[in-house]
């Protein structure tokens, strides 16, 4: 007899740690500081300390193996047995590490982004000859911790379907294979999973299918329908909750309806609740509680929402709207925020506590509607008429910029940031705690930017930057500069594997009190006689790695942004910089997942950054970078943006872009080192990159530069690195053929 569903649960939690110590026994573990034992002792103790904190604040339904040492993507492909050969060794864990970081002489496998989140996975490859075979260990395993603190568990799987659509062609595959071509290979597998789940007495299992929430094709859709008949009619099998996110099943509803699971997970805050009555008789696992905000929840809203869905569908189940990894662990830790607004935010404890409350709210109120909710309504606002009107044509600029310049073929550049060391950071901290002088910081900041800009002038790059050693995050530094924002001391939010960012909390309205880049890109270009580039971060990353208000438009606000951005690049051409990099990674990030919406998005997106660039004269190269995100799926709205160079993520998908890259009309940097990855690519790798990438590009348009900025990595490999990318640009420059100048 199938048991029913806890009347309380979230579809996921962080992680990390609240004081991020996964990252640090993560780093320890690379660095080989640490074993084994040690990283895998960490994570027992937050796995614990996960379920007895959830079951302290009152929730029913404890989710488990959520928790990963890098990624859940990741962890399904080992789950499954999907590892591609050159990856394999005696040991579990160096093949694991070795599939998301790279090793010696291999690549790592590709990463982007999870839908529309900051959140990166690692994307596995699968082809006609991927052998499967279940290791059922990780799960089992983490149902017998929580059992043996006397707590019962749902493990949470990627479901088959979103597993298949997210992976991609393994490299030899033949023209026409897709992933989903092994589908019944795969289910066959979790049903192999299932039972054993089941053998081990558990009662619930969670399959998250994300992916049913953008446009999908009916056989996608016919694909759905099969893996779920198959799973579902498994004779010895746990209750299936099958849980959507991120937006409304649309087509995807019906079919789940009609697929034999015991319970859907509906996004009721990014979604709706529309055709929630073909849910009758199946327990619907209600996402009311926001995962991917800070705000409280409006209770009455929340109330009024469940109250509908059990009047329409029956069985209902509070829950977040997706797994709360997209938010910090515990707002009360934020003792230096303004008490007014701390008391307006939620973090994941917080809202952990907000689904137990609705959960005995919703089982003492009567089966009917609340009477006289008022509906809610987005506050309207007058947006301003900006024109992004204003810059010479491409050829016009290309020119000035050429004679201002004078920058040789293929000239070499990175992306912005050099390595943060140790002594940069602590430096930081003990000046946040006032243990040293703000003169004895910046005189570690002014030594700091004198020894990049000397590398990078010996190791002979073209455009040099000064390495942002003052910066901590390249969003939260700029919120930290602006009015209408707030920043945390404890915020963290898992990016990947042990990257973690902390949010900014874009609260007010925002505009600039004074500059902000200006007199430390001034201080650089002093330096030298080789251009410097000002580093700024786009409007619309700013706002998508926040925390945003939710009673304006999006639009406005990433216009308020971007009116911040226009007066900084003005003030740094005044300063005498001659290249402006206006970074904009999440432009494809937030294009919605439903192909109605995006055209209008993009159209404003794109106007935000042509406003916040376009009061550059023709003199001033601007460049932007995106990365990590498929780019090649908003390539129109890139070449939109209108910026003179445009640097491209492109090592670590080893050149998946370059066809698509070589219909550009102005100059482009897709990647060569991918700086994700501790290993260092030698001269004849980039040598070999760069000449693919002739193929399409002319080299009178192409720029060499690394994937993304250098932050993560370590001096030692930087150097190393760019070196070899300078020796492979300067083999290809003496190539005949190519020109002397650009």
């Amino acid at each position: 007899m199938t048991s029913s569903f806890p009347a309380s649960t979230v579809l996921g939690y962080p992680r990390i740690g609240p004081d991020r110590e996964l990252k640090r026994a993560l780093e320890a573990y690379w660095e080989g500081r640490s074993g084994r034992a040690d990283l895998e002792e960490t994570g027992r103790r937050l796995r614990e300390d996960t379920w007895r904190r959830l079951a302290a604040l009152g929730l029913e339904g404890l989710p488990s193996n959520t928790f990963s040492y890098y990624d859940q993507m990741l962890d399904t492909a080992v789950l499954l047995g999907a590892v591609p050969g050159r990856y394999r060794h005696d040991d579990d864990l160096t093949t694991y590490f070795a599939m998301a970081r790279g090793a010696e002489g291999i690549a790592p496998l590709r990463m982007t982004k999870w839908f529309d989140t900051n959140y990166h996975y690692i994307v596995p490859e699968i082809g006609p000859d991927t052998v499967f075979s279940l290791d059922a260990a990780k799960p089992l395993a983490e149902v017998r911790e929580a059992r043996a603190l006397g707590l019962e568990t749902r493990p949470v799987l990627v479901g088959p379907v979103t597993f298949l659509l997210l992976s991609q062609a393994a490299p030899d595959s033949p023209d026409g294979f897709v992933p989903l071509d092994r589908l019944d290979d795969v289910v066959e597998v979790y049903a192999r999973l299932l039972a054993a789940l089941a053998a081990e007495g558990v009662g619930w299992v969670q399959l998250d299918e994300p992916a049913l929430v953008a446009d999908r094709t009916p056989a996608e859709l016919a694909a759905v329908e099969a893996a779920y008949g198959r799973l579902g009619r498994l004779e010895h099998r746990p209750a299936l909750l099958v849980a959507s996110y991120f937006g409304d099943l649309g087509d995807a509803l019906p079919v789940l309806a009609a697929a034999p699971v015991e319970a859907v997970g509906l996004d009721l805050v990014r979604g709706t609740a529309r055709g929630v009555d073909a849910l009758a008789g199946k327990t619907v696992v209600a996402g009311v509680v926001s995962g991917r905000d800070v705000w409280r929840t409006d209770r009455d809203r929340a109330l009024a929402t469940l109250l509908a869905v059990r009047e329409r569908a029956g069985r209902v189940v509070v829950s977040t709207s997706c797994s709360l990894l997209h938010v910090p662990y515990d707002v009360e830790r934020e003792t230096g925020l303004d008490p007014a607004l701390r008391e307006r935010l939620a973090f994941a404890e917080q809202k952990v506590a907000e689904v137990a409350d609705l959960a005995a709210l919703l089982a003492a109120t009567p089966g009917r509607l609340l009477p006289g909710h008022p509906a809610g309504h987005e506050r309207p606002h007058a947006s301003r008429a900006r024109s992004t009107e204003g810059r010479a044509p491409y050829a016009v600029r290309a020119a000035a910029q050429a004679e201002h310049l004078k920058l040789p073929l293929l000239p070499v550049t990175t992306i912005g940031s050099f390595p943060q060391t140790g002594e940069l950071r602590r430096a930081r901290a003990a000046l946040a705690a006032g243990e040293i002088g703000e003169a004895a910081y910046e005189s570690m900041v002014r030594a700091e930017i004198e020894q990049v800009i000397a590398l990078q002038e010996r190791l002979g790059l073209d455009v040099l930057v000064h390495g942002e050693p003052e910066r901590n995050d390249m969003v939260q530094y700029f919120a930290e500069h602006l009015d209408g924002f707030a920043v945390t001391r404890h915020g963290w939010v898992q990016s990947y594997g042990s990257r973690c960012t902390r949010p900014p909390i874009l609260y007010g309205d925002v505009r600039r009190p004074e500059p902000i880049t200006v007199r430390w890109a001034r201080y650089a270009q002093s330096l030298t006689s080789k251009p410097v580039k000002g580093m700024l971060t786009g409007p619309v990353t700013i706002v998508a790695w926040s925390f945003v208000r939710d009673d304006l438009p999006l639009r406005e606000v990433v216009f308020q942004v971007a009116d911040a951005v226009r007066e900084e690049v003005g003030d740094l051409e005044e300063a005498g910089i001659r290249v402006v990099q206006v970074d904009e990674p999440a432009l494809r990030e937030l294009v919605p997942l439903r192909r109605a919406e995006q055209a209008a998005y993009l159209e404003w997106a794109v106007e935000a950054y042509r406003w916040a660039t376009s009061g550059a004269s023709e003199h001033t190269q601007i460049h932007t970078h995106l990365c990590y995100s498929d780019a090649d799926q908003i390539l129109a709205a890139i070449d939109a943006l209108d910026a003179d160079v445009t640097s491209i993520e492109s090592a670590r998908s080893r050149g998946r872009l370059l066809g698509a890259v070589g219909g550009f009309p102005r100059a482009v940097g897709p990647g060569v080192y991918d700086i994700h990855s501790p290993r260092v690519p030698d001269a004849d790798e980039v040598e070999h990159l760069l000449t693919e990438t002739l193929r399409t590009v002319p080299a009178e348009r192409l720029w060499v530069n690394p994937d993304c900025g250098l932050k993560t990595r370590s001096y030692e490999q930087v150097e190393a690195a760019l070196a070899n990318v300078v020796e492979a640009a300067a083999r290809l420059r003496e190539r005949p053929g190519l020109s002397a100048q650009a």
